[in-house]
């Protein structure tokens, strides 16, 4: 397959590429926030599958401005790489969880970078007011805005015991009303959830390939230290896949997917130091290689088996 280079599937960094002429690099951010489902207003312990960094364990320091955080991401980068485009990703906790005030402030702060050519915005569906969704439609007129959007699985018995907090229709009226302001909405989905049959993880994706998104994150389950997942994996182990169990079920799910959707994730890559199971994911340039390899063996490329 040509169609996505030299990748059987449509990868955020070909789109990136062809969009900028080069590559776009991520610089992860902390914008301060907490989470609804951390601070009372729907629970206290969080998602059961979520760091005490809240899914930020690579963002920069809450202690440290936009500025700063943006400065440090590049330096380090930049040590690397002779590299000037960047992503402003806001990753940690819920990053629409501020009034407007507050985010226009640091969203702009992030957006007036010369450097940054994207804005984008980790967030729950139940967290975009219309105060937050006309910021959102204000900054995309200044630089393209991302929002992604937490979903996990459509599975309600799933959703309840991963304590998501919000329902399927609440992930609907989010899409629809980013959609309505022209603004990219990426889905991220965990593969392997306890409970979860292969079949039921395909139900989600075809699921999305019906809504109006424009990328993906397909993220195995992690099951990271001090979290309420760890204690259950301790108390009774589920199912974690071996590498070569994922790489089939990824390329299963490379191929119903809707092939305009970019694919934004494969496997992510939990830091070392709490990382419990599955332990091989930190060997993340191996698992690539090896899916590469394996869908130009089985001749797979993404959307060969979707059907409109």
């Amino acid at each position: 397959m040509e169609r996505w280079g030299e990748k059987r599937y449509h990868s955020m960094d070909y789109d990136l590429k062809q969009t900028y002429g080069e590559k776009v690099y991520k610089i992860t951010l902390n914008g301060g926030m907490t989470c609804p489902n951390r601070d009372g207003t729907i629970g206290t312990g969080g998602c059961i599958f979520c760091s005490a960094a809240g899914s930020g364990d690579f963002a920069g320091a809450a202690a440290l401005s936009i500025t700063e955080q943006l400065i440090q991401g590049k330096e380090l980068l930049k040590k690397k790489r002779p590299v000037h485009a960047f992503i402003a990703y806001f990753q940690a906790f819920t990053n629409t969880y501020a009034s407007a005030a507050y985010l226009e402030q640091i969203y702009t702060e992030a957006i007036q970078d010369s450097e940054v050519r994207i804005l984008s915005i980790a967030t729950r569906p139940d967290c975009l007011d219309s105060d937050v969704l006309d910021l959102l439609e204000r900054m995309n007129h200044i630089k393209p805005v991302w929002v992604e959007l937490g979903l996990q699985t459509i599975h309600p018995r799933t959703a309840a015991y991963i304590r998501r907090g919000y329902g399927l229709d609440v992930y609907e009226r989010a899409v629809r009303e980013l959609r309505k302001r022209n603004i990219t909405v990426i889905t991220h989905t965990i593969l392997g959830l306890p409970g979860e049959s292969e079949e039921m993880m395909l139900q989600t994706i075809e699921y999305l390939n019906h809504m109006d998104i424009q990328g993906i994150k397909l993220q195995l389950l992690h099951i990271l230290t001090g979290t309420k997942l760890a204690a259950d994996y301790a108390a009774q182990p589920f199912w974690s896949p071996s590498m070569e169990e994922y790489i089939r079920l990824l390329g299963t799910c490379i191929s119903v997917l809707r092939p305009d959707i970019t694919i934004h994730r494969l496997t992510g890559d939990g830091p070392k130091e709490l990382l419990i199971a599955p332990l091989w994911t930190s060997q993340k340039r191996t698992v690539l290689n090896r899916l590469h390899s394996y869908l130009k063996a089985e001749d797979i490329w993404q959307g060969k088996e979707y059907h409109d």
